[in-house]
């Protein structure tokens, strides 16, 4: 992880999480094996939660999916919050994460997603992809999330660890409160475009 991408998360949970530190929030890290370093540290409140998840076994993970875009480990409505750093250029089928993204998000819930939208090929175990804000507004209206902020840090900001080369975009997003025969609606829709996107997907 770069010093960039933590100063963002950290930037998400003081501006999104301030004063709640006393809250049972269930936090959720997807992509959270710590090959150089973590955002552990960031939620690290009395009453927090924090679950780090990951595709592979391995430091700062606590639950080990078995599939990339079937997170049957995580129940429905589990996670307060749900943070993803430098995953999701790693992710072949973002459209089938984000999907179960909002499917984890208790309703109110927010998740923080960073990734880059510049820089070099780095494979782990494959690099698929570059987000720009429009991207990431249009992978939460697939999921039906209120995008809350897109951006993307165009300008390099001084960072001397080369966080500047990878220029990273971050969406901030909730899932709404609904009714209950909305929330089945919304939950169903999503299991559909699920199952239909990742037919034979490994």
């Amino acid at each position: 992880m770069h010093k960039s991408s933590y100063d963002k998360v950290s930037d998400f949970r003081q501006r999104f999480l301030s004063g709640k530190e006393h809250e049972p929030l269930r936090i959720v890290d997807v992509g959270s094996q710590d090959v150089n370093g973590s955002y552990r540290p960031i939620f690290d409140a009395p009453a927090w939660q924090y679950t780090g998840v990951d595709l592979a076994p391995g430091r700062n993970v606590d639950v080990v999916l078995r599939h990339p875009y079937r997170w049957s480990e995580l129940p429905s409505g589990s996670a307060d919050i749900l943070i993803s750093g430098q995953a999701f250029e790693h992710i072949s089928q973002p459209w089938a994460a984000i999907l179960e993204v909002a499917r984890v998000l208790a309703p109110g819930g927010i998740c923080c997603i960073v990734a880059p939208s510049s820089g070099p090929e780095h494979r782990y175990p494959v690099d698929c992809w570059r987000i720009y804000p429009d991207g990431f507004v249009a992978l939460a209206a697939l999921a039906e999330l209120e995008v809350c902020e897109a951006v993307t840090q165009w300008q390099d900001a001084g960072y001397t660890d080369g966080s500047d080369t990878w220029h990273d975009s971050m969406l901030i997003a909730r899932r709404p409160h609904l009714s209950a025969f909305n929330t089945l609606k919304a939950d169903a829709k999503r299991w559909l475009r699920l199952t239909t996107m990742t037919l034979g997907a490994k």
